[in-house]
């Protein structure tokens, strides 16, 4: 990515829905939206990339319950882009919150699933 092209800080960077069988509700939004799908490689199963029709770039993804995943209620997620997703996360518990997976890093990035006190389920997402 860019530095022209890097999301802004405070933006909604992705979503993607988590659900125990992702191949029958990828089908569902298929007919429902009309959305193509790209299967991603994730190790002994496959999580989908949903696409507008004729379009090479996806909307958002479609993830099985499993690996990070696994707890996870079946929930679109956004992922929100912040500064530092370590300070956010403390921020998250100091303020009521709670921490569902990390703060880990995801390669290039940083990535942290919490849960705000009414118990709606955001990703906070760290550019480096």
């Amino acid at each position: 990515m860019t530095e022209r092209s890097k999301p802004r800080i405070g933006k909604v960077l992705w979503q993607d829905l988590t659900v125990k069988d992702a191949e029958a509700i990828r089908d569902f939004y298929s007919q429902v939206i009309g959305w193509e799908f790209s299967p991603v490689d994730c190790g002994g199963y496959n999580d989908y990339n949903m696409l507008p029709p004729g379009s090479d770039e996806p909307a958002a993804g479609i993830c099985h319950a499993r690996g990070i995943n696994a707890d996870l209620p079946p929930v679109w997620l956004v992922y929100v882009t912040v500064e530092d997703v370590a300070a956010s996360a403390r921020r998250c518990l100091d303020l009521g919150g709670k921490i569902l997976h990390g703060p880990r890093s995801t390669g290039e990035n940083n990535l942290c699933v919490i849960q705000d006190p009414s118990g709606a389920v955001l990703a906070l997402y760290g550019l480096k």
